[in-house]
């Protein structure tokens, strides 16, 4: 039977382009359902802000009237410039294991991206680093969290197939939360806290946070600025990302390192309790019982934390920071009982990061992968 692609071009396709990654995953307990109505959000071009840089195409792909596959095709042309390349994006991507399928997919993104202008296809990745990206290669047995991508393991075999390689690797941990915090971490801590001025900040009240918002994510622009395909996010950007997570933080597992002489925002790490089991129960909307599932989970004991978002201004990297950071975070998590810490990706080019964890005892157990295709 001949493969139709559909150019999606309302918001009742767009709607059924968002929940076809849900339909297709129905049962499958390793999968982790976004929100419905966050991820319309992300693909609206009248509410995502990343529109000012960004063109987008998304494309169905049915087989005997049935929806079989859905991708989208990104351009970030900020990004392009800041890395000289003229490269597409391809993201959002779900399909039956079918090779007629796949290929018309990803031959409608091609074509797209080739009449643009572009010379190569990477992903999967999004609109900016705050969106999902990274295809699973290793752990398809184990559950996802709220910010990564679940996939079956034919996906990557569908990548190879179609002439992909490798572009860059993340890989995710699990970190086992000590019985206390580890000695040399508290030294250091103390050294760094004197010598450079810092100071530790603590938020009993949402109100109190909010001042420190926006410099978070200006400190998490310099801190990723040349990491694999960073783009920095625009003032648009920031506000939007700010309007939709500061709501959503739990106070007590937030930390924010703060220059005295300045008040600037030295260091920060940012964790939630995980909300997998609470987003699979959700099924990807908050009404009418999604929302109960997620403030339960969010205000639990959690045995399981995701270390969502953890940045450093340069000038404080390898210096002791992050030992700052963890020496607040640990007896927090102990508190309340935290057994271990979800890394989420980490890029495998990244010494900076993952030498943070020389103290503690982990254990590598998934790999994600951007995949690129000259086209």
């Amino acid at each position: 039977m001949k493969i139709e692609i559909k150019e999606v071009k309302t918001k009742r396709e767009l709607r059924e382009f968002v929940k076809f990654n849900i339909k297709l995953y129905k049962g499958n307990p390793y999968h982790v359902p976004t929100l419905i109505d966050e991820e319309m959000m992300t693909l609206s071009k009248d509410k995502n802000p990343s529109f000012e840089d960004c063109e987008a195409v998304y494309y169905l792909a049915y087989k005997n009237g049935k929806t079989v596959g859905r991708i989208a095709g990104i351009i970030v042309h900020r990004s392009n410039m800041i890395w000289k390349q003229k490269y597409a994006r391809f993201g959002f991507v779900d399909f039956i294991d079918d090779n007629e399928v796949v290929d018309a997919l990803f031959d409608s993104v091609t074509a797209w991206a080739r009449e643009k202008g572009m010379t190569a296809l990477h992903g999967p990745l999004g609109f900016t680093d705050l969106d999902h990206e990274g295809m699973l290669i290793e752990g398809f047995d184990l559950l996802s969290t709220m910010a990564t991508i679940y996939n079956y393991p034919y996906y990557p075999e569908h990548m190879e197939r179609m002439g992909f390689r490798k572009d860059q690797d993340w890989n995710e941990y699990k970190i086992y939360i000590p019985d206390k915090i580890p000695e040399k971490h508290q030294r250091i801590g103390n050294i760094v806290k004197q010598k450079y001025g810092l100071k530790v900040m603590k938020f009993k009240k949402r109100k109190e946070i909010w001042p420190y918002a926006d410099k978070i994510f200006k400190t998490l622009n310099e801190a990723y600025s040349h990491l694999y395909g960073f783009t920095p996010l625009t003032q648009k950007q920031i506000e939007y990302y700010v309007n939709m997570y500061i709501p959503m933080l739990r106070l007590n597992l937030i930390t924010v390192i703060i220059r005295e002489s300045d008040d600037a925002v030295a260091g920060f790490g940012i964790s939630l309790p995980n909300l997998s089991r609470a987003m699979q129960k959700a099924k990807g909307t908050m009404l009418p019982f999604g929302f109960i599932h997620l403030l339960k989970a969010l205000y639990s004991k959690p045995k399981v934390i995701d270390l969502y978002l953890i940045g450093v201004l340069p000038e404080y990297r390898n210096k002791g920071v992050n030992a700052l950071l963890f020496n607040d975070l640990i007896p927090e998590y102990i508190r309340v009982g935290t057994k271990y810490a979800e890394s989420n990706p980490e890029l495998v080019t990244n010494n900076a990061v993952q030498a943070q964890w020389d103290y503690f005892e982990l254990e590598h157990h998934k790999t994600r992968r951007a995949f690129i295709k000259q086209i």
